[in-house]
């Protein structure tokens, strides 16, 4: 069982408290005089938290910035580096959302904002530091020591996912970003793990695995297209959902694919079933969010 996370008034960005103040001056500004008496007159209740923001900020490594850009008639641009970050909001208050890769060095950063008149200027931000548990598993030796022709299919494969990482397609206009869980169960490895296979270090967990049962239906977290299926050397069954804005979805080990390129999913709508392929230990859906090319933890994405 986990948590449910919110954020309290007092724990949202000054950029969103604004926004709550001004929304709420105006609401009363458009009460007749003498209601405003009665609300001026009327005792203090107990603090109301605001609805949580999807997703949470986590400004660590794998996590998610949320980055005040103010308010603006158009939405402006935002960049790391020459990727483009997805922004989000109205004239009165946009927010750079900003995936922070599980590589980043912590310490001070910032990111790049274009105008619509073309003038710059940087948002800085800190990375602040965080370790993750090391896991170690025992896998089949031939997808820890790879044969020539492994290791060139795996090179392949890697070369075209790239492409499909790179994905970039618009945010729609009523987009909401809190994800369902694509499959119920336990959660066996958590995001961020320093992953140790037979006793040789390997990059870090980049997803969340739930344990579930071989067949067992998985479902959109989102409204999403589907950009990608196929079957690689260490995912297996493998596909990818284009969410907009850079915001993509990923779902590997599968037993059967249920979607083709192309296709249009609702949130909660099938497409895949959970299996045991690729470099895997048991039967588990590996699910992975990336939000502008960095991989990040989904958990930031959902309630519980």
């Amino acid at each position: 069982m986990h948590n449910i996370r919110t954020t309290s008034p007092d724990l949202l960005t000054p950029a969103l408290n604004r926004r709550h103040a001004l929304l709420g001056t105006l609401g009363l500004l458009a009460l007749p005089m003498a209601t405003q008496h009665a609300v001026a007159a009327a005792p203090a209740k107990s603090k109301q938290a605001h609805p949580a923001v999807w997703p949470n900020a986590s400004q660590v490594p794998g996590g998610v910035a949320r980055l005040s850009l103010g308010p603006s008639a158009k939405r402006p641009t935002a960049f790391a580096g020459d990727v483009p970050l997805l922004v989000m909001g109205d004239a009165i208050e946009w927010t750079a959302l900003l995936g922070i890769p599980l590589a980043a060095t912590p310490g001070e950063a910032s990111i790049t904002v274009r105008a619509e008149n073309g003038s710059e200027k940087q948002v800085a931000y800190t990375v602040t530091d965080k370790q993750y548990r090391e896991q170690r598993l025992t896998v089949a030796p031939r997808t820890v020591d790879l044969s020539p022709e492994d290791e060139a299919r795996y090179v392949r494969e890697r070369d075209h996912q790239a492409g499909v990482m790179a994905t970039l397609t618009d945010l729609r206009p009523d987009a909401v970003l809190q994800m369902r869980v694509p499959v119920p169960g336990r959660r066996s490895s958590s995001f961020g793990l320093r992953r140790v296979f037979n006793g040789q270090s390997r990059n870090p967990h980049s997803g969340m695995d739930i344990a579930a049962g071989t067949g067992t239906p998985v479902l959109a977290p989102l409204p999403g297209r589907v950009i990608d299926t196929g079957d690689y050397f260490f995912n297996g069954g493998t596909v990818w959902l284009d969410h907009g804005g850079g915001l993509l979805t990923m779902y590997c080990h599968l037993s059967r694919v249920d979607v083709k390129v192309g296709d249009v999913l609702k949130t909660g709508e099938k497409l895949a079933a959970v299996g045991a392929t690729g470099r895997v230990t048991g039967p588990h859906l590996h699910w992975g969010v990336m939000l502008n090319r960095a991989m990040v933890d989904p958990a930031l994405f959902i309630a519980a």
